[in-house]
């Protein structure tokens, strides 16, 4: 068994772990920080697989993935803190709204 089958047996080791925290994470915000976790191990996991397998395409794949994390963690926290992913509604201001919130 080589250093890469042992890296990719612990990235799914962890990947499990993490999986677990998400759904048993106490608060919300633990959730969302284990999905974003696991993305960040599933980008590992493409890239070490296009390695191993010889494929460098993986890593272009696996990059647009990380792009794909952020961008949907930063919509998630968003969304969770304005209960919108758009503009305010018509007629408030943004101070209104933050101090609903």
């Amino acid at each position: 068994m080589t250093m890469f089958d042992m890296a990719a047996i612990a990235l799914f080791a962890t990947m499990l772990l993490v999986l677990i925290r998400s759904f048993s994470g106490p608060t919300l915000y633990d959730r969302i920080l284990a999905l974003n976790a696991f993305g960040t191990l599933t980008v590992l996991l493409i890239a070490l697989m296009g390695f191993l397998r010889g494929r460098p395409d993986f890593l272009d794949i696996a990059l647009l993935y990380a792009l794909m994390n952020f961008a949907g963690t930063i919509a998630i926290l968003k969304f969770v803190r304005y209960r919108a992913l758009g503009r305010p509604m018509a007629g408030k201001s943004t101070r209104e709204t933050e101090a609903e919130n």
